[in-house]
């Protein structure tokens, strides 16, 4: 196998591509491998856009039959129909790895891995090395979405989750919070693969004029004091503490306003209903991932609510260091991992803690500016191309231990 000139079939159990975090590691480290020289296929579910930049065209990206026609869901979280989509995906992935012969079946999430295992053990014999790419929990995703109420089910499900978990020749994680988790699970070692940014994509001068423009654009007051979320509008995600901080930010800091980007809305409109804050909220939904510039360019303020409960990383973070953002979030390990001591951390994790952290931000423009500059320094560090490497790292150390080749050089 040349490590420079890998055939890479990644199995993709979601609607690839929408506008969320999952999809974008998917994406971004796909375009990376390309760049490198790789071959890559995707295959996926039916539904999703198919991105179509320069580099992204070079990526086959393959579908199952729209056998179940009438799913159309593109919004995170589990669904029992999903199992139907995955036997499909089965099947293609069976079929693909037959066709192209590939080096590597990096499978991406606990079904993807699930997928990848059977499969290489069907063609025993053409040595393709499983790359296990972790993004959370799948229990505590699950539990976040409502389901597994039952403990029976619980109990089933974390049988399942340990067993996956140590699939694969090698395991990558976007985390070092499910690093920690998934080590306590797996016999072998973890690699954190951590998310990156395209830092490019923040070249454009932060004007006064640019900025209003953009205000203009998506009806935000031009003299507020703009707080954006951008990303997954689910409770996983945190949504919650940041729907209750709202009204505490409103009451004290007249001239806030938020902006929350993303999709599904219709819980997020709801809530916003509620409180009697439409005129202080603007919702943009859905968000194309090639608007995320904009939409954080017209912001003074970004916030990330998440919190530990699925030990995802989090890719929105180091967009908003990209763009040079202050930063709200709660203080965890792998915010600190990203962000050091530069960032407006809640003093707990709660609505209250959060509503502070933002309210600090409002009020202390020099560490706004202060915190903005060392995250968009600190951005470097987080590209693709860094990802790639950990990739090709593990993948040459399992095919050396596995199959006894000489790592390329």
């Amino acid at each position: 196998m040349n490590k420079n000139g890998m055939k890479i079939l990644t199995i993709a159990p979601t609607p690839y591509f929408a506008d969320r975090g999952t999809h974008i590691r998917i994406l971004e480290e796909a375009r990376a491998q390309v760049r490198r020289g790789h071959t890559v296929t995707i295959a996926t579910y039916h539904i999703g856009a198919t991105p179509d930049d320069e580099i992204s065209r070079r990526i086959d990206v393959r579908r199952i039959h729209r056998w179940l026609f009438w799913y159309k869901k593109l919004e995170a979280g589990p669904d029992w129909q999903k199992v139907l989509l995955d036997i499909l995906l089965a099947r293609k992935v069976l079929f693909l790895a037959l066709r192209q012969r590939p080096d590597v079946l990096h499978a991406h999430l606990h079904e993807g891995v699930l997928i990848a295992w059977v499969v290489q053990k069907l063609l025993w014999w053409r040595s393709m090395i499983v790359v296990a790419d972790m993004h959370g929990s799948l229990v505590k995703e699950m539990a976040s979405h409502g389901y597994l109420s039952a403990p029976i089910f619980k109990r089933l499900f974390h049988r399942v989750e340990r067993w996956v978990d140590n699939m694969g020749d090698v395991m990558v994680t976007s985390s070092w919070e499910n690093q920690t988790a998934l080590s306590a699970l797996r016999r072998g070692e973890v690699h954190v693969q951590p998310d990156g940014v395209d830092t490019t994509w923040y070249t454009f001068p932060r004007t006064e004029a640019r900025v209003r423009a953009l205000r203009a654009a998506y009806g935000v007051p031009a003299d507020a004091q703009v707080i954006v979320y951008t990303g997954a509008m689910v409770a996983n995600k945190g949504v919650e503490y940041l729907l209750y901080a709202i009204p505490l930010v409103c009451a004290r800091h007249p001239r806030a306003y938020f902006v929350l980007a993303g999709f599904p809305r219709t819980h997020v409109e709801r809530a916003v209903a509620r409180s009697g804050l439409q005129e202080r909220v603007t919702i943009i939904s859905p968000l194309p991932y090639v608007t995320l510039p904009d939409v954080l360019g017209m912001a003074d303020v970004a916030v990330d609510p998440k919190d530990t409960g699925v030990q995802q990383a989090s890719g929105k973070i180091l967009q908003y260091m990209g763009a040079g953002m202050p930063i709200v979030c709660f203080d965890k390990e792998n915010n600190r991992a990203y962000l050091g001591e530069q960032a407006f951390y809640a003093s707990d994790i709660s609505a209250r803690g959060l509503a502070e952290a933002i309210g600090a931000a409002l009020t202390h423009p020099e560490r706004r500016a202060q915190y903005a500059a060392a995250v968009r320094a600190a951005a470097a560090q987080f590209s693709w191309e860094r990802g790639a490497d950990v990739f090709e790292n593990v993948v040459a150390a399992a095919r050396e231990k596995c199959h006894g080749e000489p790592r390329a050089t």
